[in-house]
């Protein structure tokens, strides 16, 4: 019976993946002659480049036929710094193979890549590489794979399992009950459990040698199954690029009925072409059925993650930046960098462009320096603009501890928009979600839909240090519309402020009497009349702003309820025994916190938690304490509260009332002309009562 699958390939960068993937192919006859990275004539490094560092950056396709077999094979990144490329194919594979170094072990990343394949429940099927290598250990790698991975990984040898039935067994109850009645476990069986990722076949070889490429196959063909398609068109995208005469590629995988050239995909746009790759060749065909991966043309806002059809969209990436990097133009035109940047944004939307109006300034979000080396290179080949980086920076990010209602009102002449947001702290990690609460007989389902809207439009920067907020809840209280003066642009202003005078609500822990704490003139203005205090202390653009040093000192002292988050690692620090007390102070020092340590051989095994900033170059000093015999693995382990918040908050030295693109204020109307009133005092002007009680 004929099948196709569509499979990932992944690994630790150098431990054979892009080597396997020309042996698969070799084997079964797709291509004529073996290439290799270090030559730079691999099938799938097709870029460059890729061929110019011996490297994966993008990830490209390419079909192997094997039998009745028919493998859709995704090459992934090795390299941490392109990870989230790899994990964005994640979502579209029925398989993965993950490629281990037999001269390595499991590796930092590997077990990065490992908690991915887990979190998309991918099934696995695990290639320890380079056992031709000195010192390769068959029986301790099958050990480590077990201890660090997982007990259902299992040596297939030849294409079928050699341990014994029974210890199979083991792993599944059904497969249990199956063995006591037969004293085996079928196909059918051992089929289901690695699919249920309760069984992970184990292989061994060289794929350099050819050696173990055979038995890969032939286990891989046997113990997969092809996913049933739904019956309706539904397509999921991984990928958007530009070929080489600047056409925007959308790549998918159709997960059911069949995608058509001409066809609608999103919205009123159309698949123009439909081209089906294998390396950097491809075919435009007529349609392609379900299971199929392929890239059409003539989509213009289809982003990766994106699903279409029956389908819907994929979660939030795990990986994230951790680093910031401000573009030095070094003499090009800043809007030709920025039209170009934004182009590079568009492929890969976790760059996260922005246009820094209060500094002047492009920023970019990088996972480390060799990724910037690459977009250093693309700007130069693609655009013809030679630029820089200054030194990258941690990426910290701002949340809250409590509940807040945040107002705003937005009312010129002749424009109405009033907004109520509660502002409420959620789960670590868990980014930002939007809800209504607001019945439609006070505002309009319309009206509902664009606040929604304009939530997750922007990005909404907190009021300590002027960086993103994350891990909260927005959630629509109630509104107001006028009849006949409310405009859309309306509500996305009312909406803007009401997030931001949340968050000044927040720094003042809902005590109005505290904002004076941040504002010198504000004690004044409260003794005086309202609307001529709004008017006396409104900024305009033509005000000179302050430095923020007052502001970001007051902020430091006490934040309210508003916090500073920042990036933390988990790490697996192995190093020689007497090095053990020098690496248990350094983690104390850098403001980690580890497990008990474990002992393995002549090496302990320290792992544990720890911000990027204390961590960031640590790798390097372990290489010199150890003499190069101590090893760091690092993967990004989320958002946590600050280490050092009040130093952080007082080198920002942000000051919210000097960023005239992210006002907390709000403008109200009277006697036929529009006047500012100050974030702390919108509670006395609003129209509509609060809609959240603070004591419930």
């Amino acid at each position: 019976m004929k099948k196709h699958i569509v499979a990932g390939i992944l690994a630790h960068v150098d431990a054979g993946k892009t080597t396997l993937s020309e042996a698969l192919l070799y084997r079964s006859g797709q291509i004529r002659r073996l290439g290799r990275v270090d030559h730079g004539d691999a099938f799938l490094d097709t870029d460059a480049m890729e061929r110019a560092r011996g490297i994966t950056i993008f990830a490209e396709p390419a079909i192997i036929r094997s039998g009745d077999l028919t493998i859709t094979l995704i090459d992934t990144p090795g390299h941490v710094d392109f990870s989230a490329e790899t994990e964005r194919v994640l979502a579209v594979l029925d398989y993965a193979i993950l490629v281990v170094s037999g001269a390595d072990g499991i590796q930092g990343h590997t077990e990065t890549l490992w908690r991915l394949l887990r979190r998309y429940n991918v099934p696995t099927f695990i290639f320890v590489n380079k056992m031709d290598a000195p010192g390769a250990d068959r029986a301790a790698l099958l050990a480590q794979l077990r201890d660090r991975f997982s007990d259902g990984c299992v040596d297939f040898e030849n294409g079928a399992p050699t341990r014994s039935m029974e210890d199979i067994a083991m792993l599944d109850e059904s497969a249990m009950n199956e063995f006591l009645d037969s004293g085996a476990v079928a196909d059918k069986r051992l089929k289901a459990m690695i699919s249920a990722r309760s069984l992970f076949p184990v292989f061994f070889g060289s794929a350099l040698a050819m050696e173990g490429i055979d038995g890969f196959l032939a286990g891989f063909e046997r113990y997969t199954k092809e996913i049933e398609p739904g019956a309706r068109f539904g397509a999921r995208v991984y990928k958007v690029s530009h070929d080489e005469h600047g056409n925007r590629l959308t790549w998918l995988r159709v997960t059911g009925g069949e995608i058509k050239a001409k066809m609608v995909l999103d919205g009123d746009e159309k698949a123009d072409q439909v081209r089906l790759y294998s390396g950097a060749k491809f075919t435009t065909v007529d349609a392609l059925p379900a299971g199929s991966v392929c890239a059409v043309t003539g989509l213009t806002h289809s982003r990766p993650g994106q699903g279409l059809g029956d389908q819907c969209d994929a979660d939030a990436p795990v990986l994230q930046p951790v680093l910031t990097y401000t573009l030095l133009p070094q003499g090009e035109d800043p809007h030709r960098c920025l039209t170009a940047l934004r182009e590079l944004d568009d492929e890969d939307p976790l760059l996260h462009v922005v246009w820094q109006e209060r500094l002047q300034e492009i920023h970019v979000q990088l996972m480390g320096a060799v990724q910037l080396e690459i977009i250093q290179q693309i700007m130069r080949d693609r655009f013809n603009l030679n630029v820089g980086f200054g030194p990258g920076s941690i990426l910290y990010k701002e949340t809250i501890a409590h509940a807040v209602e945040g107002i705003g009102h937005f009312e010129p002449l002749r424009h109405y928009a009033e907004a109520h947001v509660l502002l409420e702290p959620g789960e670590p990690g868990s980014g930002l979600t939007f809800a209504t609460s607001c019945s439609e007989d006070v505002l309009a389902r319309n009206w509902q839909r664009l606040i929604l809207t304009h939530f997750a439009e922007k990005e909404h920067l907190g009021v300590l240090i002027g960086v993103p907020i994350t891990d909260m809840k927005l959630t629509l209280l109630t509104g107001r519309a006028h009849e006949k003066h409310t405009e859309g642009g309306d509500f996305r202003q009312a909406t803007y402020r009401a997030i931001r005078q949340g968050l000044m609500t927040a720094l003042v822990e809902g005590d109005f009497s505290r904002h004076d704490l941040f504002d010198e003139d504000a004690a004044e203005d409260v003794a005086e009349d309202a609307a001529v205090a709004d008017a006396k202390t409104a900024r305009t653009d033509e005000s000179e702003p302050s430095d923020g040093s007052a502001f970001a000192s007051a902020a430091a002292r006490d934040p309210g309820w508003c916090r500073v988050l920042e990036p933390w690692y988990r790490f697996r620090l192995d190093i020689p025994q007497d090095m053990l007390g020098r690496a248990m102070s350094d983690i104390q020092r850098m403001s980690g916190t580890f497990d008990p340590p474990e002992m393995d051989g002549q090496f302990a095994v320290l792992a544990g938690v720890c911000p990027v900033s204390e961590m960031r170059d640590y790798a390097m000093d372990v290489n010199v304490y150890t003499h190069g015999t101590g090893h760091l693995g690092c993967v990004f382990d989320g958002y946590r509260p600050c280490h050092n918040a009040a130093e952080v908050i007082e080198q920002a030295g942000y000051d919210p009332g000097d960023d005239l693109e992210n006002t907390p204020d709000s403008v109200f109307c009277a006697h036929g002309a529009g006047y500012t009133v100050k974030w702390y005092r919108v509670p006395d002007f609003m129209h509509l009562d609060r809609a959240y009680d603070a004591g419930q």
